[in-house]
């Protein structure tokens, strides 16, 4: 049995997006805005994915923009009281990401009880938050000096805004990573929310690998995810769950119920 399936409880798991609202220290969180409000429209996101057949719920600051490299304190706990005040609420496996800074994610995986995460762990990436430069090698450590051999890391092996600053391929990349790095499961993303990946970026990764499951990490929707999921071990899926597929929207639980029948579908199940 693979670690997903025995995870997740299922082949080819559909991970929902739990995108939270702007949090204290953002510049967009609004004056008069309280973490109750915050957690309020989590919850009820949280209710919608569930009560639409996700196989697993991920957590991220998605609205904390601009995105910092490395996340502030405040930030970081006020993620943690959402993810606390929702923790008797899921019923799925979950993750918490701290977007771009994979020290501060495995830090909320700690202090949470995640089960798995999905970060920008490694490479150095140039875009408009200037050069993203992580460090692998120091992430690990700090994993392994947290006690959290069990967490699953999905590393993303291209960035959804950034460029790689190196020419290698993303086969030369694939292969590496497995070398150095050992990801328990790589994710190949499109160029932002909602944009999927080309296919022979998926394939490129899936046929060097090694074996290392892969997951389409954006663009993934009702029409394509039976085509998606015939090369990829399974997906993350945000932006069309949400009403009229607008990424600023709440989550709509029949555009949840209605992706995952056909999902479930092609599962054969």
């Amino acid at each position: 049995m693979t670690w997903l399936k025995e995870m997740f409880h299922t082949e080819k798991p559909i991970i929902g997006l739990l995108h939270l609202e702007e949090l204290p220290g953002d510049p967009y969180y609004r004056d008069g805005t309280r973490m109750k409000d915050v957690i309020a429209l989590a919850k009820k996101d949280l209710i919608a994915l569930q009560n639409g057949g996700v196989d697993g719920i991920l957590i991220t600051n998605e609205f904390s923009l601009p995105y910092q490299r490395k996340v502030s304190q405040v930030n970081t706990n006020a993620i943690a009281m959402v993810v606390g005040a929702l923790s008797d609420m899921i019923t799925v496996p979950y993750g918490v990401e701290a977007i771009y800074d994979g020290d501060a994610t495995i830090e909320l995986c700690a202090a949470t009880d995640a089960q798995f995460t999905r970060c920008l762990f490694t490479g150095v990436w140039a875009g408009d938050l200037g050069l993203v430069d992580r460090n692998i090698a120091d992430t690990i450590r700090l994993k392994h000096y947290l006690r959290q051999d069990d967490l699953k890391l999905f590393h993303f092996i291209n960035s959804e805004d950034e460029v790689y600053l190196n020419n290698r391929s993303l086969a030369s990349m694939a292969k590496s990573l497995v070398s150095n790095v050992a990801p328990d499961c790589f994710v190949v993303a499109g160029s932002g929310a909602g944009n999927g990946p080309a296919m022979e970026n998926i394939h490129e990764v899936v046929e060097n690998g090694k074996g290392t499951p892969v997951f389409c990490g954006t663009g993934c929707r009702k029409e394509n995810v039976a085509d998606i999921l015939k090369i990829c071990s399974g997906a993350f899926v945000g932006t069309t769950f949400k009403v009229n597929g607008q990424s600023r929207g709440r989550i709509d639980e029949a555009r949840v119920r209605a992706f995952m029948d056909v999902v479930k579908a092609a599962r054969g199940e």
